[in-house]
């Protein structure tokens, strides 16, 4: 990318943010975060990548798709705000990120495998007066 492109991915991400935070955050009713932004050479096409906070699957995707059904009023915001600095306002298209959730959930499965170690582990450990019974030592 050119700095050129990755300074307007930049300045789309930083605004659509704030857009999504003050003027559509009633919109998704879910927490959204931009987590990135690519934009095409000619400075066409801005790929918004997204996460949403939610409980299940099934939440987080409802307002991913609140989120997808504004793209037109939330181009016509960012417009209001970046006609000044580009000639060409972008035509957003908004992608799920599901890195936090993938993330979580390692987490929580690195969690589960160090408890089953310690368990393991405490109970595999013999206790000195039988160590020093099976090597002989009196």
């Amino acid at each position: 990318m050119s700095i050129r492109t990755e300074r307007v991915a930049r300045m789309i991400q930083r605004e659509v943010a704030d857009l999504l935070q003050t003027d559509f955050g009633e919109a998704s009713q879910s927490l959204v975060t931009v987590t990135g932004t690519r934009v095409t050479a000619d400075l066409g096409i801005a790929y918004v990548n997204v996460s949403v906070l939610g409980d299940t699957p099934e939440s987080r995707k409802a307002a991913f798709q609140r989120l997808d059904a504004e793209t037109p009023a939330i181009r016509k915001a960012l417009a209001a705000r970046i006609r000044h600095q580009v000639r060409r306002i972008p035509e957003l298209r908004f992608f799920l990120d599901e890195g936090p959730q993938k993330r979580a959930r390692m987490d929580d499965l690195f969690a589960q495998i160090r408890a089953e170690r310690e368990e393991r582990g405490a109970a595999d450990a013999p206790d000195s007066t039988d160590d020093a019974e099976s090597r002989g030592d009196y």
